[in-house]
């Protein structure tokens, strides 16, 4: 007779590794939560806390320059983790992973709506314009109509 299938909650909360792996999951869930709360600007989407292991907490980047970014507030971002949230932590490490950029794909609406008054303003600047520049102005004017059909 096969087993019932048992709930995932018991499951991590029982003795082993799980509840162990579980517990690390959710304290880098909130580390990634707060370190994006501390460093400012756009690097903050471009940055994930991978690891943290003896005191040093791992911080993945997608590119070389917004490696150097993070590097530049390291500093106030240890103080105030130190302070803050965790008292051992020693040192913070930035890796470089291009591999983030695939795994998380967001994917972007596509922005091809024309105002007809942004319309209006590109035919009119056609009408002052000559040549292929006028032609593509027109071309562009001309969406507007297009996606109000669709």
């Amino acid at each position: 007779m096969k087993k019932p299938p048992q709930d995932l909650s018991q499951l991590l909360h029982q003795q082993g590794q799980l509840p162990s792996i579980a517990e690390k999951a959710e304290l880098l869930l909130h580390l990634d939560h707060y370190v994006k709360q501390v460093i400012t600007g756009p690097v903050t989407e471009q940055l994930k806390v991978a690891n943290f292991r003896q005191g040093v907490l791992v911080i993945e980047t997608t590119t070389a320059a917004w490696a150097a970014r993070i590097n530049f507030q390291k500093p106030k971002m240890l103080q105030q983790l130190q302070l803050e949230t965790l008292p051992m932590l020693s040192a913070i490490e930035v890796k470089v992973n291009p591999g983030m950029n695939m795994c998380e794909t967001k994917s972007k609406p596509a922005n091809n709506h024309i105002s007809e008054t942004a319309a209006a303003h590109i035919s009119a600047l056609a009408e002052h314009t000559e040549g292929s520049l006028s032609v593509k102005l027109k071309r562009l004017a001309a969406l507007a109509s297009r996606s109000r059909q669709s």
